[in-house]
């Protein structure tokens, strides 16, 4: 069963005539649908459902009702997306606006990640892996590969080019490293060395990377390399990459016992070198703040309302826009809060504090276009 939102096209004056007349109306006039066809959607979800806005305009195309707090992930098409529900990874269309009663099966679906052409689920509530070939989304679910690490834990797994998989170990205390398997899942290495494993990112020749509460760990050419923070604790949780850049950006913390702590520097890890570097930007920025622009430079939304653009090389912020207001992130994770999708060179800006979403030029900072939704967007991605 697939969930179809269609616009009913209006009768032309000549056919309400005919019908006011009690004569019937031309066929074609009669029953004329247009199924919603949206390009290059953005979606969004928003309490109690989820929206698909056109790419350019931002107008909204179409409106899906699902209860829930629902999360979103690009399912590595173009064309779908993931909707982390409750029970799993539901697929939906993007371009045709349908959410179809199609999931992987999931106990508390964590990450989705895209490389190598190939998709990778992870179960936090099972500890399964499922990779599949999101071109073979669209009719059912498409074939798929399991595997089951040692104990449930809130991980990631991606599989490279060569048919590796890199998965994280841990159980449903504490979180200790990765290792990776061979195209036979027989386990070629790993480091055990990073607690509190958590995310991944690509860097230029397929260096995977991965955060922990005291650096990074960089896998490479069958070999993990530890990067060690400057300090103790130096959290890095949440990283962005860019396929033809070196350079990884992430968070960075250095309070444990904080309730929620807000930075102000973000780290950026040379994974050709093994170099850490700590940039101060003067503001602080949430974990849906990170993103990459098309050339590869960094970008990231303060609570101080800009957009600023980091390059990497140097880390050094070379530009800043006001893009929204000032905010503050919210205690818990869940909660809305302004947000970034890049796609080309357009950064997409939610701003649930007015109910904003804003296109914005990643070269100019000009804003290109903005919608008022009728409700505050919450995740938002993109195909």
């Amino acid at each position: 069963m697939r969930m179809r939102i269609q616009t009913l096209a209006v009768p032309s004056l000549l056919a309400t005539g005919l019908l006011l007349a009690g004569c019937s109306a031309p066929a074609e006039e009669a029953s004329d649908e247009k199924a919603v066809e949206v390009a290059d959607p953005v979606v969004v979800t928003y309490d109690g459902g989820i929206y698909v806005l056109d790419g350019t305009t931002l107008e909204v195309q179409a409106d899906l009702p699902l209860e829930g707090f629902n999360r979103l992930n690009p399912a590595g098409d173009g064309r779908h997306v993931l909707v982390s529900t409750a029970d799993g990874f539901r697929v939906m269309d993007a371009v045709s606006a349908e959410l179809s009663d199609d999931e992987f099966a999931a106990p508390k679906p964590g990450h989705a990640v895209n490389h190598a052409g190939v998709t990778a689920l992870f179960s936090d509530g099972a500890g399964e892996v499922t990779v599949f070939d999101p071109d073979d989304l669209g009719d059912g679910l498409p074939e798929a590969e399991t595997y089951s690490t040692e104990q449930p834990h809130h991980g990631v797994a991606v599989q490279l080019e060569n048919g590796e998989l890199l998965v994280t170990l841990g159980d449903e205390e504490t979180r200790t490293g990765i290792k990776v398997l061979d195209a036979d899942r027989n386990e070629i290495t790993r480091n055990e060395e990073c607690p509190g494993v958590h995310g991944e990112s690509a860097a230029l020749h397929e260096a995977i990377v991965v955060g922990c509460e005291d650096g990074v760990l960089i896998y490479r050419d069958g070999v993990i390399t530890k990067v060690a923070s400057p300090d103790a604790y130096g959290r890095i949780g949440n990283t962005r990459g860019h396929e033809e850049s070196p350079f990884i950006l992430g968070d960075y913390k250095v309070d444990p016992e904080a309730e929620l702590e807000r930075p102000e520097r973000v780290s950026i890890i040379d994974t050709e070198t093994g170099g850490l570097r700590l940039l101060d930007l003067g503001t602080s920025y949430s974990f849906r703040s990170l993103a990459r622009g098309p050339e590869g430079e960094g970008l990231l939304l303060g609570t101080d309302g800009s957009l600023h653009v980091i390059d990497m090389a140097n880390a050094a912020v070379t530009a800043s826009y006001p893009v929204v207001g000032a905010w503050e992130e919210p205690l818990e994770w869940q909660e809305a809060r302004p947000s970034v999708f890049v796609r080309g060179g357009t950064v997409y800006v939610n701003d649930p504090t007015t109910s904003k979403i804003l296109a914005v030029d990643v070269a100019t900072g000009e804003v290109t276009a903005e919608v008022a939704l009728p409700k505050p967007a919450n995740e938002m991605t993109g195909a």
